[in-house]
């Protein structure tokens, strides 16, 4: 019997059944590896943004058209919520003095007072509310949550800029800001006698740089006696 032409099976070609497993292997340990890099960049962000500080937060304030992230209910200690609303209450009170300001000027350009007046108080509308924010609401939001002595210096440096600003525009005297863009009682004064209808909304724009004024006073004083409380 002729055997020559019998197949081998020590000669057919070698078939290692292990090979696709590994090939498997060596993919899952290579996503692996990635993932937990992936991980690593995260957490090294996480700690880059505490480190800075910086607080990332969804914007929820106001609720029609989110802009800010505000929760003085959830994140500002509870004995200290009552000083946060009174500092939010004087940051609206700067926005409504200024927005005020603006429909005051209006009727004075209106009545003859000249165009470049409103163009200034729109100027400063649109310059002192997201700098009143961003100077020193936000800096004492951010203090009250963290207890950061830097942040509540921050607050009192600008702050204490905002009075300043509230009690000359509750003045309003004839330097720096031009004419009677601002509704102090000096430019009320010398509106009544040409306008009285304009001189009213001047001095309504006064009685609120007064109140606003007063309440800033009442706010820093509070703070300043918290902030000593708590070092």
């Amino acid at each position: 019997m002729n055997h020559h032409h019998d197949p081998n099976p020590f000669e057919e070609e070698e078939v290692n059944p292990f090979s696709d497993s590994k090939k498997k292997g060596k993919e899952l340990a290579a996503w692996e590896t990635d993932l937990k890099r992936r991980e690593k960049e995260i957490k090294r962000r996480e700690e880059t943004v505490t480190r800075a500080d910086v607080p990332v937060d969804d914007k929820n304030w106001p609720p029609f058209f989110p802009i800010i992230h505000h929760d003085i209910a959830n994140e500002i200690p509870v004995h200290a919520q009552r000083l946060q609303y009174s500092a939010f209450a004087s940051w609206l009170g700067i926005v409504l003095c200024l927005v005020f300001n603006v429909v005051a000027v209006i009727v004075c350009w209106v009545r003859g007072g000249g165009v470049k007046i409103f163009f200034l108080a729109v100027i400063y509308t649109l310059l002192g509310v997201p700098l009143s924010y961003v100077l020193w609401y936000r800096p004492l939001y951010r203090a009250m949550r963290t207890d950061s002595a830097l942040k509540f210096s921050w607050f009192f440096l600008f702050y204490l800029l905002h009075i300043a600003f509230c009690i000359f525009a509750a003045i309003a005297p004839p330097i720096v800001f031009h004419g009677n863009s601002l509704t102090g009682i000096l430019a009320a004064i010398g509106l009544f006698s040409d306008h009285v209808l304009v001189g009213i909304f001047y001095l309504v724009g006064f009685g609120l740089f007064c109140l606003e004024s007063l309440l800033s006073l009442w706010v820093l004083q509070k703070t300043y006696m918290y902030f000593r409380g708590h070092k």
